[in-house]
């Protein structure tokens, strides 16, 4: 074997060699595509699914601050004077949906933010629940506020109280039913131990207490016309309150009245709750507004409440809404508290942007 022989084999087992190496080497897979958020209109505007699930998120909340002067919910200046003041709040609003063969599955969470004067904030979970099949499992507001709509379409629509004093805010098990045909339905076992804004003698020793609260309601609508009543059972003090409502659509303007029936108004029940200085209604209350659309960007309204104890609260203001989510809201309240021989003046100025 000569020379040039030699390096050739050697040259063809180096090349043997080699080749078989690089069959061996790890190559890097390719970058799989980019998946681009898609819109999931199923469930309302807003929503789009989270990439690589089947589930549709909507992330929305809203900024506010306004100027006050004075309190609404004080009889007389003195008991709770605060002359003019500042309030800013945000909202963080995460919702979820997906389909599953009893509906959608769909959770609804609120953090609040809070900042008022004297450098004091608050900062809390709002609402946390989780709805399936026409059943809500969670925090929410009472139904004895949400199922008839609330009040007026004003900021101090609850100087007499219609829901639960010191906020409806309450972990609670609720059924909705509807009907498809204008009918509803609605029973609701709320926590006795939580939104109980009345305390005092009536709920003093509510930490022992394990019964639920329970709500009960039922409603109508047909064409511009609905009707609704609901009930709520406090099941510490043992007695309840019943609210019916009516409201009508005229095309030019909206309106409602509402009143309420406490089963003993000697007895401050969550449902009747205190409202303003802690008077009550006593045995019955009444509420009603007028809503009326002047265009596309402006809107008046009024509401006026009264109640057994003579307590009488009017407020009026203005929905000024000068580009989209964006409102700009001044409002006026009176009210006159007839058992403490006081009346009260309070004004807002509200600027919001909600998303």
């Amino acid at each position: 074997m000569n020379i040039k022989s030699l390096l050739l084999g050697s040259a063809a087992a180096l090349a043997a060699v080699s080749g078989a190496h690089a069959a061996d080497a790890i190559v890097a897979a390719e970058p799989e595509p980019l998946e681009y958020v898609r819109i999931c209109d199923a469930y309302g505007a807003g929503y789009f699914f989270i990439p690589g699930t089947e589930t549709c998120l909507k992330i929305g909340g809203m900024v506010r601050t306004e100027g006050g002067w004075y309190n609404a919910y004080k009889a007389g200046q003195e008991a709770g004077e605060r002359g003019t003041y500042w309030h800013t709040r945000a909202e963080l609003r995460i919702s979820t949906a997906s389909d599953t063969e009893y509906g959608p599955l769909k959770t609804a969470t609120v953090y609040r933010f809070d900042w008022n004067d004297g450098n004091s904030t608050t900062n809390k979970l709002l609402w946390a629940n989780i709805s399936l099949g026409g059943f809500l499992v969670g925090k929410n507001d009472s139904v004895y506020s949400t199922f008839l709509g609330y009040a007026g379409d004003v900021i101090n629509d609850d100087v007499i109280e219609y829901g639960i004093n010191g906020g409806d805010e309450l972990n609670q098990l609720t059924y909705n039913y509807d009907a498809g045909n204008g009918f509803t339905a609605v029973i609701s076992l709320e926590d006795s131990n939580s939104g109980t804004g009345a305390t005092g003698a009536n709920h003093e020793d509510s930490s022992d207490h394990y019964a639920p609260d329970v709500v009960a309601g039922a409603g109508y609508k047909a064409g511009s016309w609905q009707f609704r009543v609901v009930g709520g059972y406090d099941s510490i003090v043992e007695e309840g309150a019943v609210k019916a409502r009516v409201d009508a659509d005229f095309g030019i303007l909206t309106a409602f009245v509402m009143g309420g029936y406490n089963t003993d108004g000697d007895k401050l029940n969550k449902y009747a709750g205190a409202g303003g200085d802690g008077l009550g209604w006593g045995d019955w209350a009444v509420w009603g507004g007028v809503g009326v659309p002047v265009n596309d960007k402006l809107k008046w309204n009024v509401q006026v409440a009264y109640d057994d104890l003579k307590t009488l609260s009017a407020t009026t203001n203005v929905k000024f809404n000068p580009v989209k989510d964006l409102l700009i809201e001044p409002e006026l309240t009176y009210t006159n508290y007839d058992a403490a021989d006081k009346d009260t003046w309070a004004g807002i100025l509200r600027f919001q942007r909600t998303f």
